[in-house]
């Protein structure tokens, strides 16, 4: 089979797109068909400087196509069945093995490249407002890098929610195309004053919730654009900024700060069957995803550079 893989870390220009051998099914486990590859941020992060598994390494977290070899034991899928899912690595492939755990149906008539954009996405997004956020209704998030694919997905849940939804983009056209999906009120970090921009939006009050994918130093605006007793989620580090973080800010608002990974739960029993409804959602149409652009898998490197340009508005998916 074909892929996109790099012999060493490094800028996007270090992938190659060679002939690998293909996967073999292993006990639990399902071979996949890969049509349509999500290109999660930590693909970028993992292909800049991660670990390698392997030597030459394939790297991403996401990719949806159809299974075409069951392994023993498992009993819930099977040959010609459409499917997402989600690995350690691997999906910048024709091919990938995955456990049958980590695997969702796609309903019948669903577009393969949406679906293949939901479990990290709108998982990482439900976990971070409900699961650790404890966001409610009539309660105001802020959601930082709103124009990301864990963004969009957490605009959308968290004004399905009742929630007042405040979000983050580079700039004031970026946020236009926001508000289709939930936007209430848009915040241009570029600004240098965009933490009084949130208070102002929440009439001085503060937020109640933030998510925050960004950190280093916009964590800590995000810490100040909290109301008293107000909570604020880390997810990730999509801006790569190494500030550390003083938790003595946290202490004369009685705020709370919960890091997020979705990865340590999505096998449960819980997150399985949010991450099924997420997907089952899409298909019907009641959640959105947002494809900015597809490239083909050969030309992998130019896709991680257009996600690195910070220009996409959701997701970014590669075509074998």
């Amino acid at each position: 089979m074909k892929a996109a893989v790099y012999h060493k870390t490094g800028p996007p220009e270090v992938f190659r797109y060679e002939d690998v051998p293909d996967p073999a099914v292993f006990p639990g486990g399902v071979v996949i068909d890969v049509e349509a590859i999500s290109i999660e941020g930590g693909d970028t992060l993992n292909r800049a400087g991660g670990p390698m598994t392997a030597t030459p390494h394939i790297v991403g977290y996401q990719c949806a196509g159809t299974v075409v070899e069951v392994g023993a034991g498992v009993e819930d899928r099977h040959r010609g069945q459409r499917v997402v899912a989600t690995m350690m690595s691997g999906s910048h492939a024709e091919k990938v093995a995955v456990p049958a755990l980590v695997t969702w149906p796609v309903p019948d008539g669903a577009d393969i490249v949406a679906a293949a954009c939901v479990p990290v996405a709108f998982g990482t997004a439900d976990d971070c407002l409900f699961e650790f956020g404890h966001l409610r209704s009539g309660e105001t998030v802020l959601i930082q890098a709103g124009a990301g694919g864990v963004g969009l997905a957490a605009i959308q849940l968290a004004k399905r929610a009742g929630a007042t939804v405040l979000a983050t983009a580079s700039s004031d056209e970026r946020l236009e195309r926001l508000r289709p999906f939930g936007l209430d009120h848009g915040i241009n970090y570029s600004r240098p004053d965009w933490v009084a921009a949130v208070r102002a939006a929440s009439s001085g009050r503060g937020v109640d919730l933030v998510v925050d994918s960004v950190g280093g130093s916009v964590l800590v605006g995000s810490v100040q654009c909290l109301a008293y007793r107000g909570r604020a989620i880390t997810v990730g580090s999509a801006g790569r900024d190494p500030t550390p973080f003083d938790t003595s800010v946290l202490a004369m608002g009685n705020h709370s700060l919960t890091g997020v990974f979705l990865g340590a739960e999505i096998a449960t029993d819980r997150a399985r069957a949010m991450i099924g409804g997420h997907v089952e959602d899409v298909a019907a149409g009641s959640l959105r995803v947002e494809v900015d652009r597809t490239y083909p898998l050969a030309e992998a490197a130019a896709a991680h550079a257009f996600v690195e340009s910070r220009q996409a508005v959701g997701r970014v998916v590669l075509v074998p």
